[in-house]
């Protein structure tokens, strides 16, 4: 999705993916801050500090969520959690649903640092394509900022889920392996279906969304 937005998506589909993706990223680090007391000695410890950074390291301007809802505004959409649901594909849906699931039952935080860590191993490079799409079509700073910090940002949180995340929950509970691959393969399933029905739609000139 992130190439063809780099290379030809309009402004239009950009805020699109925009609409439908702010049921994620208005509360991206909510749900996955239910695991934290559900890990122990080094996962915990890593799940704080990449949390911390999502939740604007003190600083209640730099959260990930208000960022978002910054590049909304910019985008001239409406910031209000769930504005959009009503317009969102299934697909959409199952991404922020599987989330949630994740996050609220603790026989699945295998799981849920499988999603996190397939969330932040991609969202560099994904994020880089994207502001480079929303420079292309003019969208204005705060767009681009949301994005633009997640090129860095998430580089290093990286870093942080594979050496001390996933190393340090199958470190101390090895037998959550195959729960975190679970998570892994879930949201890439997900996602490529999501991708799958907004790029077959942009291709043909239409919305993926259920309503204007």
């Amino acid at each position: 999705m992130s190439y063809f937005l780099r290379d030809q998506g309009t402004l239009d589909q950009l805020r699109e993916y925009a609409a439908l993706r702010s049921l994620y990223h208005l509360k991206e680090a909510d749900p996955h801050a239910w695991v934290i007391p559900r890990l122990h000695g080094r996962a915990k410890a890593g799940m704080v500090a990449v949390e911390f950074d999502e939740f604007g390291a003190g600083r209640p301007d730099e959260i990930h969520a208000e960022l978002f809802a910054d590049l909304m505004t910019d985008l001239k959409l409406e910031t209000a959690y769930g504005h959009y649901v009503d317009a969102a594909p299934a697909e959409a849906l199952a991404v922020v649903n599987m989330m949630s699931l994740f996050g609220l039952h603790r026989a699945l935080r295998g799981a849920l640092v499988g999603h996190f860590a397939a969330v932040e191993v991609t969202s560099s490079p994904g994020s880089r394509r994207l502001a480079e799409a929303l420079r292309r079509v003019g969208a204005g700073p705060a767009a681009v900022r949301f994005y633009a910090e997640h090129v860095e940002a998430d580089a290093v949180h990286e870093q942080v889920v594979r050496q001390d995340v996933v190393a340090g929950l199958l470190e101390s509970e090895p037998e959550l392996d195959a729960d975190v691959v679970f998570g892994v393969r879930a949201t890439t399933y997900l996602e490529d279906r999501l991708a799958a029905r907004l790029l077959g739609a942009w291709r043909q000139g239409a919305t993926a969304l259920r309503e204007p």
